[in-house]
């Protein structure tokens, strides 16, 4: 009896996710928006991310049910020198954005508190059919279309590991306050940023995505609030979004989905 119990157990286990990833609830429900293949359309047409040994063009990856891209890419480096390891599956808007982000906030801070550039970034997840924080019953994941990645670390020059779940409370001053700024300079480049302390799912690493509907005002969704130098909250009349007024939009994104 315990046996056939623990058996039914995991078959109603697998169907639930087989359900979940191809062929029930969110994952199912309709078609993928036209914007997802407009948008990957229009930043591979601009030219603003190129092939490389790299960056590869894939085949396009559709289903299960409506996850997928249209132009996936094998993203081994950022900004063409900046290791991304193991290499991470995603659409050229989200190459595009963090190329922005490594050039305009992870070196210069790379530099500012330790005087050596970052050589590489440890991600954690890249594309991934699933629903939000791994729950398929949840809302489908922007993973689920190249359009996330979870950063769990950095490595400097001199070998020196930075680990957001380490430093992000633990670090040193140094290291608080690069993971700090790095983490600000997402809060402006990317419309959705979740890091430890703003829920018990991102602990370990920063989850960055560009889900337009997460745009409000000029403010995007930043959980935690930005953070001072020291690694602690800034009070900015809202815990769930930054002030980013006058950051350009993020070009070849299109409306968020319900």
């Amino acid at each position: 009896m315990g046996v056939r119990i623990a058996f039914l157990a995991l078959s109603a286990a697998i169907l639930a996710y087989l359900a979940g990833c191809a062929g029930g609830g969110s994952f199912n429900s309709g078609q993928r928006a036209p914007w997802r293949a407009q948008a990957e359309d229009a930043c591979a047409a601009s030219g603003v991310v190129r092939a490389s040994a790299y960056v590869v063009p894939m085949r396009s990856i559709d289903g299960p049910g409506v996850c997928g891209l249209t132009r996936p890419l094998k993203v081994a480096a950022l900004g063409g020198s900046t290791g991304l390891k193991p290499p991470a599956t995603i659409g050229c808007p989200m190459t595009a954005a963090l190329d922005r982000w490594v050039k305009n906030t992870v070196q210069p801070a790379a530099y500012r508190y330790y005087g050596q550039p970052v050589v590489e970034i440890r991600q954690i997840s890249s594309f991934s059919c699933r629903g939000r924080n791994g729950n398929n019953r949840a809302h489908i994941s922007e993973h689920s279309f190249g359009n996330a990645i979870d950063i769990a670390g950095f490595r400097l020059a001199n070998g020196q590991e930075i680990s957001v779940v380490r430093g992000w409370w633990r670090g040193g001053q140094r290291e608080r306050g690069f993971l700090a700024e790095v983490y600000n300079g997402a809060c402006a480049q990317f419309y959705t940023v979740l890091g430890p302390g703003g829920d018990r799912h991102h602990y370990n690493h920063f989850h960055l995505d560009l889900l337009t509907k997460n745009v409000n005002g000029g403010r995007h969704v930043c959980r935690p609030q930005r953070l001072g130098r020291r690694g602690i909250p800034v009070a900015q009349g809202g815990a769930d979004a930054t002030a980013t007024g006058s950051i350009k939009p993020i070009p070849f994104v299109g409306p968020g989905e319900d």
